[in-house]
């Protein structure tokens, strides 16, 4: 997932830019968390950190303060359930590349839908937060399983607990993962199997490419 932000977007990209945002924010952590019992080594990593525009060392810049913009409500909740059915996807597929995939999620529509909206808008995409999550090629969320859904498709069933605001909104959630062999071919670029040609990069590398001038 990290990896395909960094490479793939486009340097500027709010998506490239978010991700480098938290990996910033996870160093920093974890240097202040050992800091106490690996005082040198958490001063070497300080030290050449980048981005850090001061001089002073890891023990004068205080202990660790997250700002509370990370605590979204319903964020962790979104995630957790996503991660819940990329673990049934991948389990479908018994260890074979699941970018050769694409995944359809039907879920009824309630609060588990409405986390999942929240990580793809579009009915269908190939680079929103919840495909990046499900590691397939493409991803489609639904409210009900489309009629052309093959006669002998593997459908994985499963359950996701939704317990928002210490208990006080809990509610169970059943949804369902159905995995198919992905029709295009393979971008050269990202190696999403998202592309018409295996010779031309897909849609969302052409448009990256535009800014960039060169792969």
């Amino acid at each position: 997932l990290l990896s395909c932000r960094l490479y793939c977007e486009e340097a500027k990209s709010p998506k490239r830019r978010s991700c480098q945002t938290v990996l910033a924010e996870a160093l920093d952590i974890v240097v202040r968390s050992f800091a106490p019992i690996l005082p040198h080594l958490a001063e070497e990593v300080f030290q050449y950190i980048p981005y850090k525009k001061d001089s002073e060392g890891v023990f004068r810049t205080g202990w660790i303060n997250a700002s509370s913009a990370w605590k979204k409500p319903g964020v962790e909740e979104a995630i957790e359930g996503a991660c819940a059915m990329r673990d049934s996807f991948l389990g479908s597929i018994s260890g074979k590349n699941a970018l050769e995939y694409e995944v359809i999620i039907v879920i009824e529509p309630g609060l588990l839908f409405e986390l999942m909206e929240a990580l793809q808008a579009e009915e269908t995409s190939s680079d929103s937060q919840l495909n990046e999550i499900m590691m397939a090629s493409q991803t489609t969320l639904l409210s009900e399983v489309p009629q052309e859904t093959p006669a002998d498709a593997d459908i994985i069933k499963g359950t996701f607990l939704i317990n928002l605001e210490g208990g006080v909104i809990c509610e169970q959630s059943s949804y369902k993962v159905i995995a198919q062999p992905i029709a295009k071919a393979k971008c050269p670029r990202c190696r999403r199997y998202t592309s018409q040609s295996s010779s031309t990069p897909c849609p969302r590398c052409l448009n990256v490419l535009a800014g960039k001038g060169s792969m």
